[in-house]
């Protein structure tokens, strides 16, 4: 809670009744940093993570200084259809029942459509508000379907996503085609070095803002690992699938190759996952979220598509059936579930090449229980750190065993293999003996 409230903002009357429409109790640590100069007309770059409350943070602003007349105000751009889609969701739903409900017009402007219709439905009644990808986007602008030049605010959303994407430069080229002192608004969970030249390029003294997200991840979040060792992640996820009983459950791989790998081998193993990457068509992609609000998946199979640009409602569990490479990445995927203070459960499966980012996760702050499962129940096991002390020991005994023989003066035939026995027996005992003093 940030003990603030909206009334101490510069909001007009039509924002006031919004966010109490919208039963905003008070403002979250982003809202709070960023609409003192976002409503004053300064740009800004906000870094937050998922689930912040960003999106109003935004959109407050823009609502305060909308009005009726018939041209593009305010740009908001974002790296997926999906987000696109949300984002317009929330924006008639904050002005459904305002002074705006009837004469203010939000498009969506993304590919996946009719080019010439949307071109004929632009040039016909211009929107106030254009939510939409930048490919899309720049396409209306070239074809003259779009006039952004009149537009106050530019919105860049998931702005690493966006890097990560490759759409960039669509972005700037857009921004070529608006005027120089409009108000850019940058969202971002981090701040690649790649972004650097197209803030330096567009932003002139903007407010930074980084908000405190407090935990990383909610107290009533549970992370366990277990070990892949050598065997096929599918078998150990059908085993998991027996152990929990998931209202819905994200399993996350590192590329479009391996979920579709992934999704194949838990098919064939009697498994129905849903299964959602970039590389799906749009129509592929509408279908699998339909089928998802229609509560058909008890599974999905996922890239990081999901972690960012796509809300997925009721999530559970989350499995890592391959850990990131990025600790943010960890944090994007298991911020899918404990949302609105419900419980969550992060299983990941991990290999030794893992344990780097597992050490950086816990000096972040969280906690890993290890497990084993096995025959659809849950073992606690000790931590790699045991079993390595343990190896460690276990080696420096087998050396100690070892160096015990004396190799004889006269060697005759089979003399190695007596050797080994007597070694094995000498490593045996000091085993046996280490197991009492650990007892008493």
């Amino acid at each position: 809670m940030t003990n603030h409230s909206f009334n101490q903002y510069d909001i007009n009357e039509t924002v006031s009744d919004i966010v109490t429409a919208l039963k905003f109790k008070e403002p979250t640590e982003v809202q709070h940093k960023v609409l003192p100069p976002f409503l004053r007309g300064e740009s800004v770059i906000a870094k937050s993570h998922t689930g912040s409350g960003k999106t109003h943070a935004y959109l407050l602003p823009i609502f305060n200084r909308l009005t009726t007349d018939k041209k593009v105000q305010a740009v908001i751009t974002a790296p997926t259809r999906e987000l696109a889609m949300q984002i317009q969701e929330e924006v008639k739903k904050s002005l459904q029942g305002t002074k705006f409900d009837e004469e203010v017009r939000t498009k969506l402007v993304t590919g996946g459509s009719d080019k010439y219709r949307m071109m004929e439905q632009l040039k016909k009644n211009p929107p106030q508000i254009v939510v939409g990808t930048p490919g899309r986007i720049l396409d209306m602008t070239e074809e003259g379907a779009l006039d952004l030049f009149e537009a106050n605010t530019f919105i860049l959303d998931e702005a690493d996503l966006m890097v990560d994407l490759g759409f960039i430069d669509e972005v700037d080229q857009i921004l070529t085609r608006m005027k120089e002192d409009i108000q850019i608004g940058v969202f971002s969970a981090t701040i690649p070095e790649r972004l650097q030249p197209f803030l330096k390029k567009y932003l002139q003294s903007p407010a930074f803002i980084e908000a405190d997200m407090g935990q990383l991840t909610p107290e009533s979040m549970e992370h366990r690992l277990v070990e892949l060792k050598h065997k096929n992640p599918a078998d150990i996820i059908i085993d998991i699938s027996k152990a929990i009983q998931p209202y819905l459950a994200i399993i996350f791989t590192n590329g479009k190759a391996e979920a579709d790998n992934l999704a194949a081998e838990l098919t064939a193993r009697g498994m129905e996952p849903g299964l959602i990457h970039g590389g799906l068509t749009p129509r592929e992609r509408k279908r699998v979220l339909k089928d998802l609000k229609d509560l058909r998946f008890q599974y999905i199979v996922a890239t990081d598509l999901a972690a960012r640009g796509i809300d997925i409602k009721g999530v559970s569990h989350v499995i890592n059936a391959q850990m990131p490479k990025e600790t943010e990445f960890y944090l994007h995927r298991v911020g899918r579930t404990a949302r609105a203070g419900l419980e969550g459960t992060a299983i990941n499966l991990y290999k030794e090449e893992d344990l780097p980012l597992i050490e950086k996760l816990k000096s972040k702050g969280l906690t890993f229980t290890f497990y084993e499962v096995k025959k659809g129940e849950w073992k606690e096991v000790k931590d790699y750190s045991h079993r390595q002390k343990r190896e460690r020991q276990e080696g420096d005994m087998e050396k100690k065993a070892k160096q015990m023989v004396r190799k004889p003066k006269k060697v005759k035939p089979g003399y190695k293999r007596k050797m080994k026995y007597k070694a094995d027996k000498n490593y045996k005992q000091m085993k046996r003996d280490s197991y009492r003093k650990g007892k008493k």
